[in-house]
Parts: C-alpha cells; sequence; structure tokens
C-alpha cells in the first residue's frame, strides 16, 4: 500500500496515510487530543480542509457540506479522501479549532 505525507500547512505539521486511509483517519492516527471525527461519513462537515497541492482520489460528500464549487477549489471533507500523492492542506470548519488550538498552546 503506497504511504504518503499529509502536511497541515497552518501548523507545518506532518503525519503518514495511505492510499487505503481518508486523510481523517492518518489526521487522528497523531494522536492529537480533541480532533472531531464527526460522521465519517460525508455528512457533518466538521472535517472541512483545503487541498493546496498533491493529487487524491474521494468518496461521495454531502453537497449540503462540500458543493460543486467547493471541490473544484479543492475544499473537500478530509474523511472522504484517499491521497494518491503527498498533500498539503489547510484546516477549516470544525476541526480547524481544534488543530489551531493546540498548535497555539505547545
Amino acid at each position: 500500500m503506497p504511504m504518503f505525507k499529509v502536511r497541515i500547512a497552518e501548523t507545518g505539521e506532518c503525519f503518514p496515510c495511505d492510499s487505503a486511509q481518508s486523510v481523517l483517519e492518518g489526521m487522528v492516527q497523531i494522536g492529537r487530543r480533541g480532533i472531531p471525527a464527526g460522521c465519517r461519513g460525508g455528512a457533518c462537515g466538521v472535517c472541512r480542509i483545503e487541498v493546496l497541492s498533491g493529487s487524491f482520489a474521494h468518496k461521495a460528500m454531502s453537497r449540503s457540506q462540500i458543493s460543486e464549487a467547493d471541490q473544484q477549489q479543492g475544499r473537500v471533507l478530509a474523511c472522504r479522501i484517499f491521497p494518491d500523492s503527498d498533500l498539503e492542506l489547510k484546516v477549516l470548519g470544525g476541526i480547524r479549532r481544534s488543530v489551531l488550538q493546540q498548535e497555539a498552546g505547545k
């Protein structure tokens, strides 16, 4: 299974993620407390991110959370994308507060 590196732009933090694992699953495995996992099915929008670089496969996402325009601009749900290369992303939505607050508290 190919393994890729995912980098969070705001913090510089990186974590490994294989192509069969959602980016959210990879993010949760880094062990940071308080990363909201939400529904893990693409419906709640808590894991909204913006992919800045890299390629990925994706599963269906709720259009109430991610519009076609959002998706064309790289805004997706971390629980529904699977890396095909190294990725760099920005955290948005409910997950943003958790990731950035923990970074500020270091």
